[in-house]
């Protein structure tokens, strides 16, 4: 179990990444493409990651970086470092950037539990050549298994950032943290992660923490080991059907995007520009629940809204595509 400490300080400082951060989905879905998991929802992808990994068979530091990232356990902090909130090539600068001591000291954490090849070394020593092929090597995995599905990717994490500020603006910071359950709870300025691998305690100390959403998460949020690093949060999202072909651009795409004429599908398009339940579009349209229920499911076929179910109640914001497609 992990409990992370809250002071008022740090209530204040915390907050949610502003969007999917590519470098954490980059080394988590390294985790999941490498495990146990048959979830019906990756199928697809991992096929698809499989088969281009073993076209990419040759590549001694793509080998390094699966083994960097195994499945289970223990992986180095620095390969997620917290400029990648800035985008991936701000996080590839400051992993080609690590000071000696740190790789060193992750990697023999690393090789406790897990068999490395020889490049490792290299790495370990912080050459500079062996740094340029790690992330060399991190951008040629994720043009294969992140840059084809990534506005799906941006589309479920920014649906939870959505729910998230709803629940912000409800009821406070305290009320964006109480709404992370079941995953985890939080009572009297602790935040308490359940099912964590180890028992841990992670106090803040005033710097607050960065909650980043994650579609490549696993069932249990994931935090840096290094107490002294800014403190970070990474848990899981919606998956939202997971990464099956679709969208605007299938067949079926097609023909769910010429079911979208009509005013009043229009302005339900509209209506979810900012995040809506279906209950609330029923009465902002003056139409029924049932209503607004089919046309938000002709639109999200279509690829142009997510769905979310928080208990009794259905979320639904605008892909990427959805919002192009009302600026249009």
């Amino acid at each position: 179990m992990l409990k992370i400490y809250f002071s008022g300080e740090d209530i204040l400082r915390t907050r949610v990444a502003p969007g999917a951060d590519p470098v954490w989905e980059l080394v988590l879905s390294l985790h999941l493409l490498q495990g146990r998991s048959r979830d019906p929802l990756m199928a697809n992808w991992r096929r698809s990651v499989a088969q281009g990994l073993r076209q990419e068979s040759a590549s001694e530091r793509l080998r390094l970086l699966l083994a960097l990232n195994p499945p289970r356990g223990y992986f180095p902090d620095f390969l997620t470092p917290y400029q990648s909130v800035d985008g991936f090539e701000a996080g590839l600068d400051a992993v080609r950037g690590t000071p000696i001591p740190l790789l060193q000291r992750d990697l023999t954490l690393l090789a406790a539990g897990t068999t490395l090849p020889e490049t490792a070394s290299a790495l370990a020593r912080g050459e500079p050549e062996a740094l340029r092929q790690l992330t060399a090597a991190m951008e040629q995995y994720r043009s294969l298994a992140i840059n084809p599905y990534w506005a799906r990717i941006q589309a479920a994490v920014e649906a939870d950032r959505t729910r998230r500020a709803r629940a912000l603006l409800d009821g406070g910071v305290e009320g964006l943290l109480g709404s992370l359950r079941p995953a985890m709870r939080w009572e009297s300025g602790m935040l308490e992660v359940r099912d964590y691998p180890d028992s841990r305690e992670l106090h803040l100390d005033g710097r607050g923490l960065l909650l980043v959403p994650s579609f490549f998460c696993a069932r249990t949020p994931v935090a840096l080991l290094d107490p002294a690093l800014p403190p970070v949060l990474v848990y899981p999202v919606d998956r939202l059907g997971g990464l099956e072909p679709g969208g605007a651009g299938s067949a079926a795409g097609r023909e769910a995007l010429a079911a979208l004429l009509g005013r009043t599908r229009a302005a339900v398009l509209e209506a979810s520009d900012d995040g809506c339940t279906t209950g609330e579009m029923a009465r902002r349209l003056r139409i029924s629940p049932a209503a607004a229920s089919q046309h938000a499911t002709v639109l999200r076929n279509a690829g142009l809204l997510v769905s979310q179910r928080d208990r009794n109640t259905v979320l639904h914001t605008l892909t990427p595509l959805g919002r192009a497609m009302l600026d249009a």
